[in-house]
Parts: C-alpha cells; structure tokens; sequence
C-alpha cells in the first residue's frame, strides 16, 4: 500500500503531537496543513514537509489527493469539520471533545454512518502502553466487577485564558477540556457501561488569575484577563446502569498545594491506579499485594501514547478497521459531560 495522505486541520498547540507523529510513521504522509493564520500554517508546512498550505478547510477538502484528516481546531469547530470532512469522502481523527453539545455529536455519528468513512476521537489515554495493559487484565478478569472509580485532575496556576476560557469556543473549562481525559479513560477500564445520571458542581472563583506573577507560559496565545466564561473547577458523581459509580474533579485554578493527578479503580477481585504510576493490587496466597508492572514508562507517557494514538488511525485508515475511540463513544461521553454542566446549573441530579 501506499502511504495514506494525511492534512492537519489547525495548527495550534496541540497539532504538534500529531504531525510529530506521522512524520514517525512510515505508512503516512503529510500532504497539507490547514490554519486561518497563513504565516503559522507555512511554518508548520516547512517544519514537517508539507507541500500543501491551506487557510480555508473547505478547500483542503476539496483536494481529491487528501485521504484523512486530523482535526485540532477549537472545540466549536468539531463538529462542523468533522462532518465536512467525512462528506467529502474523508477519514477523520478528530481531537477531543468530540464536540460542544450531544446535538452536534449525534450529527457526527450521523454523518460517520452516511459516508463510511471511520472517525476515531482523540481519546489518547486510551492508547498508553500501561493503560492497554491494564485493560487486557480486566479483560481476562483480574479485577473482577470493576464497581468504583475516582480520579483527579488539579491545576492551580489559573485558567490559560484566550479561546479555552471562552464558553463559546471551547464548550466549557477544565471539565471539558483535561476532565474529558480522565473521565473517559476510567469508564473505558469500567467496560463502556451506560450512564444513566450525574450530580455535579462547578465553580467560578478565582478565574485567570491575572493578578499572580510569573505565569505567563501557561496562557493562550489570545490570553486576555478580561474574558473568563467558563469554570475553575468542577467535580461530578456519575452513576452507571451496572450499579458502578465515579467520582471526578478537575480544575484550571484552585487554591491547592500543588497540581496533581490521580486515577483508580476496584474491583471486587483487584484494583488498579494509573496515575501518578501504575500499580495493580491484588490477592494471592492470603494476602493483599502491589504490583507494579515493568513497562517503558512507569506512568502515562504522553508522546508514546500519541504516537500509538496516530499509529492506530493509520492502521485503521488502511485496513478498514474500526477504531479503538469511535464516534459512538464520543457521544456517550459527550452525554456525561453536558450533564455535569445541567446538574451544576440546576443544582439536582440529573438523568442522562
């Protein structure tokens, strides 16, 4: 087979982390790059080889020699290149969320079914050495009912400002942009069960923390103190139909010791934490053990797993196969995530 023609729709931030890693893949090719800024959408075509510079991705799509697309544009244009891109024929990886609202994901799936072309949601975590790992262990039983998960992601410098602390663009805050991470990541090692309510709460307290010093390597390129529409932190009780539940909270700002991040699961046979490292507890001759597996890394390594994240949409591309992140889990963890926000706005819990 030939390399799969590959564009890059966006090239903010992280568009970085795709095109280093098809440049690694042998089996693609980047073809063109797509940004509204001209000058930044050469650069990146210089930098990784591109010989196609696009400003509109109308007309990217148009090219008959583009295979498939990754998308890393702001959050309200997900859904809308998303479909654009699959009518015209093409494969698409696009970055998480999936979108901003269930109403746009469902139009997605929609879309993924009319053109039968394959659309994988950049869900890295699910693509970690350790975490693949763990889930093969789940599979085979070692856990046992995997029942109750909680996980934590805590920043504390303050919200990054520009596009991400406008509720337009990026649909919300921490939740919806690091929380999809983890929230995703623990109902993938649960197995996928439904979700059927939420209670949550989010809270507006401290915002860009523009007044603290130093801090300027953490805001957007369009940071700008004065536009602050979305969270500073959020946590959520979600309840699945098997009975199993997980407990959440994420922030951008808060007034904690230190950033930290933290994911766990249990089972009635085992349990198992991910991060900070990958340790699995279990029960063998009468006793309780921790086991910490012997991989590449100890914990998430977040270029490897990107690397296996397009390595996979490649193999995908050129097999037919569908992909470990499908749309149709996307919309499922869109459901989760629009109802964090409509329990934190009511106040009550609500059913998904």
């Amino acid at each position: 087979m030939n390399p799969v023609q590959i564009a890059v729709i966006g090239t903010g931030s992280i568009s970085s982390s795709h095109l280093d890693a098809y440049k690694n893949n042998p089996n693609a090719n980047l073809y063109a790059v797509c940004d509204l800024n001209e000058e930044r959408s050469r650069k990146a075509a210089e930098k990784y080889g591109a010989s196609k510079v696009y400003t509109d991705y109308r007309e990217l799509l148009a090219d008959p020699a583009v295979e498939a697309v990754s998308i890393c544009t702001w959050n309200n244009t997900h859904a809308e290149i998303s479909i654009a891109a699959l009518e015209a024929g093409k494969h698409v990886l696009v970055e998480k969320p999936l979108c901003r609202t269930v109403e746009e994901a469902l139009r997605v799936q929609e879309a993924v079914a009319s053109s039968g072309k394959l659309l994988q949601v950049g869900f890295v975590r699910r693509y970690d050495t350790n975490a693949q790992l763990l889930r093969s262990l789940a599979d085979k039983g070692e856990f046992g009912d995997i029942y109750y998960a909680k996980a934590s992601t805590i920043r504390r410098l303050g919200n990054p400002g520009g596009w991400f602390s406008d509720i337009e663009r990026s649909g919300g805050g921490p939740l919806i942009d690091i929380g999809v991470h983890v929230i995703d990541l623990c109902w993938y090692m649960m197995g996928r069960p439904k979700p059927v309510s939420v209670s949550a709460n989010t809270y507006r307290k401290l915002g860009n923390r523009a007044n603290v010093q130093n801090l300027s390597f953490y805001r957007a390129a369009d940071y700008d103190a004065d536009k602050n529409t979305v969270e500073d932190m959020a946590n959520a009780l979600i309840r699945f139909e098997n009975g199993a539940s997980l407990l959440v909270d994420v922030s951008f700002t808060l007034h904690a010791k230190s950033d930290e991040g933290s994911v766990k699961l249990y089972g009635d046979k085992g349990g198992f934490e991910i991060d900070p490292e990958t340790v699995i507890v279990t029960e063998r001759h009468n006793a309780i053990l921790n086991a910490y597996p012997q991989t590449d890394h100890r914990g998430f390594h977040f270029q490897s797993a990107f690397q296996n994240e397009i390595n996979h949409f490649v193999d995908c591309v050129r097999t037919g196969s569908q992909p470990l992140s499908p749309v149709a889990d996307g919309v499922e963890i869109m459901k989760i995530l629009v109802g964090i926000y409509e329990s934190a706005a009511k106040g009550a819990e609500v059913l998904l």
